[in-house]
């Protein structure tokens, strides 16, 4: 089996390092233009080169979005683009568009071609239309059961790729391609300017019942018709793998960096026990609950099992079991580490460490708590106030530290 490659979001800089310091093999991100996430951090093209360079110098690999459904005038600056992408030495851009795959291969033809989700390939037919075009991976639809994923890639060349989405939040409309947020807000989602309106509260009227509205809601007997619950897939790594996917992908560029490390630490885990013996895969309990401690909406395993009702419709609100409560900015040093706050905490807590070491799930109580001026503090409720915590447990830069969401 083909090792498989872990792929995380990065919003911005911050998020960047800490996908790679919690152990993706690979991020995507965009520039300034061009990609579906318009109102993440995103990077300029000086940024672009500095983080790809960042990026080799791990030995991991940097995608960049290029996934906006395009218009005439978006195709204005785009030849400079790619073939800046090309000098920068990018290992793929992400493309849904026809024509902007087309101008891919005409002037950044050493930079290799990723076929977003967007594109919608739900057939074998499509999926070899597009490695005709040129292209080396294939992020296939949403849509497609395991069975059909298994049938794409037998009736493909050996080398070809396929990405799928192991974890995060699903869109309403068919792989992405929604119109909601174009007509209520004029913000083409299609473009990467979503508001994402699925996501709001909705009631209807009926025509002879003028004045009467019902909410859209879902109970035991109905389902809330416009937004998705979140994919989770982690308990069932090994039969993506088996049926060819070889990179696992994680959605959330607009997600917290808290977020991006929760997850990719429990996916990073999962797949190194995944990549030791596919045979024999089970999830461990404690990264399934790690899950649980990011915000989510309810859980699903999406449309993998298609003969299974999927009930992917579910009440809006997100969920989490734990609160970020401290980033590490420095290494422990003589029983010190220095943190940034990121919600309130105070003396004689018990703290859980988030970390890609095996600090994970460890705690910390608080039993003294310093200022920048070796002042005493008693409850830290500044924002991203810089504090001295004391602690029995060697810390590293890029920690977090959580406590869950129902205690003081």
């Amino acid at each position: 089996m083909k090792k498989i490659e872990l792929l995380a979001p990065a919003g911005n800089k911050s998020k960047l390092k800490t996908a790679l310091l919690y152990g993706a093999d690979a991020v995507y991100f965009a520039g300034k233009r061009f990609g579906l996430r318009a109102y993440a951090g995103n990077f300029d093209q000086d940024n672009l080169k500095e983080q790809v360079e960042y990026i080799h110098a791990l030995n991991k690999k940097a995608y960049i979005t290029l996934n906006i459904l395009a218009h005439n005038l978006d195709f204005n600056g785009l030849k400079e683009y790619v073939e800046y992408l090309q000098e920068i030495k990018v290992d793929a851009v992400i493309v849904a568009d026809l024509g902007i795959a087309r101008f891919v291969k005409e002037h950044a033809p050493n930079v290799d071609l990723h076929i977003s989700t967007q594109a919608n390939i739900t057939n074998k037919y499509s999926a070899k239309a597009f490695v005709d075009l040129g292209a080396k991976r294939l992020i296939l639809a949403r849509e497609l059961s395991l069975k059909e994923i298994k049938e794409i890639k037998e009736y493909l060349p050996e080398e070809i790729e396929l990405e799928t989405f192991v974890h995060g939040a699903m869109c309403m409309a068919y792989s992405g391609r929604c119109l909601l947020s174009n007509y209520l807000t004029n913000r083409d989602a299609n473009r990467g300017a979503c508001a994402q309106p699925c996501r709001w509260e909705y009631t209807i009227t009926e025509k002879n019942r003028q004045g009467e509205k019902f909410e859209i809601n879902e109970d035991e007997r109905g389902t809330y018709i416009l937004n998705s619950k979140d994919l989770n897939f982690i308990k069932h790594l090994d039969e993506l793998a088996k049926v060819g996917v070889t990179s696992f992908k994680i959605e959330g560029r607009m997600k917290s960096e808290y977020y991006v490390a929760t997850v990719v630490n429990a996916y990073r885990r999962a797949i190194d026990i995944l990549n030791k013996d596919v045979n024999n895969y089970k999830a461990p309990e404690d990264l399934i609950k790690e899950l649980e401690k990011a915000s989510h909406r309810n859980y699903t395993t999406g449309f993998y099992y298609k003969d299974e009702n999927p009930n992917n419709l579910k009440n809006s609100a997100p969920k989490a079991s734990h609160k970020f409560i401290a980033l590490v900015l420095e290494d422990t040093k003589d029983g010190y580490t220095l943190v940034e706050q990121r919600n309130k905490f105070e003396l004689q807590e018990t703290l859980e460490v988030l970390s890609p070491t095996e600090n994970l799930n460890k705690k910390i109580k608080i039993v003294e708590l310093l200022n920048e001026d070796q002042e005493q503090v008693e409850v830290a409720n500044q924002v991203q106030q810089k504090l001295y915590v004391k602690s029995n447990i060697k810390l590293q830069a890029g920690d977090m530290l959580r406590k869950p969401n129902d205690i003081k």
